[in-house]
């Protein structure tokens, strides 16, 4: 009888010891998780504050274009638009003026012989 007891802890003692193992795998892998996730969940902090700045500003261009002075600014730069007494003056390039083409300038390397690639491969020339 006393050998049956003595089995008996052997046994609850290897359960005991193998439910613990997988509880402390359980748990190692949630930490994992936990971890990740929560630098995800950085990123995506960082994202939506960017973000939220960006439609502010996207807010204050819609106020400026939808207000009196920027559409007068737009008329009168960007529409070509003129007040009461003003004269619109549109320059027109001359007809027979050709534009002068800039040159270019080209740098072609001098090409090296191959003796002076190898002594500048095996000697330093500085």
């Amino acid at each position: 009888m006393k050998r049956w007891l003595e089995g008996w802890k052997y046994v609850a003692f290897l359960t005991i010891l193998v439910v613990s193992a997988l509880m402390i795998m359980d748990f190692n892998s949630r930490l994992a998780e936990y971890k990740r996730l929560s630098t995800q969940r950085d990123a995506v902090s960082v994202q939506v504050t960017n973000l939220a700045e960006t439609e502010s500003s996207l807010q204050t261009q819609i106020a400026y274009a939808t207000s009196e002075s920027g559409v007068m600014e737009w008329a009168y730069e960007d529409g070509h638009w003129v007040r009461q007494g003003d004269m619109l003056v549109v320059p027109i390039s001359p007809k027979q003026s050709t534009p002068v083409p800039k040159p270019t300038v080209v740098i072609t390397p001098t090409p090296m012989s191959n003796w002076q690639l190898w002594m500048t491969l095996f000697v330093d020339p500085q």
